[in-house]
């Protein structure tokens, strides 16, 4: 417990950077378990070796130290001088894992056996992989948001066991680059709400005495994409039947969180995420609502992003 509450006031000191330069102070080396036993053999053989004034003893003992010596220096080396870059993150739905993409700059010779992962997760998840000779290697972490809201990505450390495994040299980095988590939408979901003629249609409508309807179906056409074909309606006349662009465009979906306080409102805003990709995805025109903010109607992958935005950061004190 000591060693823990220690360990996160010393993770908590670090800067966040979107970059971390490997250097001399970022920069700590131990001895593995192979390392202490490497080392536990040595003092037996140097020890003999006194008992037994083997002077072939001596030579192999300092020979085997200068080696284990050679290697921590070169452990270090392996690491000193890489510049670790993180790109930025894309937006994913809460429970998806999200990828962490790292560029690893390497200015001087080829590197070897550099690990990557999630600081305090262990070996699970390490990305291994080497760094080119004055180029750039890459490598992907992801985690996993519980929650949706912008969320700081989670301390990474880079290490290195190269070249004989007997010390291990690692660095901790905390970037300060944020993920976006949208809500994650609720499954399976809930059919829309109606469509509403847009203020320009329903005054045409009242001009025309009211008539008017506002279906957006039209005759199949050769050539219409097959996801405007509304299959329940063709199951009903055994003819097929499209979605007319042009009138959708005239209509207006409203998707509004006051509508739905039955619900939580966790499940709430999964709804309206679930309707926010429904109707992109059937190329409506439709608009969000929550109280104190509006998305006004459109339609676009845009106007996608900009709907699961306000659904991820709400409330508004959330918003960035």
């Amino acid at each position: 417990m000591i060693l823990e509450r220690i360990r996160t006031y010393l993770e908590n000191r670090l800067p966040r950077s979107d970059s971390w330069a490997l250097t001399q102070s970022t920069i700590y080396i131990l001895p593995t378990r192979a390392g202490w036993a490497f080392g536990a053999t040595l003092v037996v053989m140097l020890l003999t070796s006194i008992n037994y004034q083997l002077n072939l003893g001596y030579a192999l003992t300092f020979l085997l130290g200068g080696a284990g010596l050679v290697a921590m220096q070169q452990t270090h080396a392996n690491l000193r001088g890489i510049t670790l870059r993180v790109r930025s993150p894309q937006p994913v739905f809460a429970g998806e894992p999200a990828p962490i993409d790292i560029v690893l700059d390497n200015p001087s010779r080829e590197r070897h056996g550099i690990g990557l992962g999630i600081y305090r997760a262990g070996h699970k998840g390490m990305a291994w992989g080497d760094a080119p000779d004055h180029g750039s290697g890459q490598a992907r972490l992801s985690f996993v948001p519980a929650q949706r809201g912008r969320h700081v990505l989670p301390t990474i450390t880079a290490e290195t066991n190269f070249p004989l495994g007997l010390f291990r040299a690692w660095t901790v980095w905390r970037p300060a680059a944020e993920v976006l988590v949208y809500p994650k939408p609720e499954q399976p979901a809930h059919p829309l709400p109606g469509l509403a003629p847009s203020p320009g249609m329903a005054r045409a409508a009242r001009q025309q005495g009211g008539g008017a309807e506002f279906e957006g179906v039209r005759a199949y056409r050769r050539g219409d994409p097959i996801r405007q074909v509304v299959w329940k309606k063709m199951a009903r006349s055994n003819e097929l039947i499209s979605r007319d662009a042009s009138s959708s465009a005239n209509q207006e979906l409203w998707l509004d969180l006051r509508n739905h306080s039955a619900l939580d409102l966790e499940a709430q805003l999964s709804r309206l995420a679930a309707w926010v990709l429904m109707a992109d995805r059937l190329g409506l025109n439709y608009g969000l609502r929550l109280p104190g903010h509006e998305v006004a109607c459109a339609t676009g992958d845009g106007h996608r992003r900009q709907a699961l935005q306000l659904l991820a950061c709400w409330p508004a004190g959330a918003i960035r």
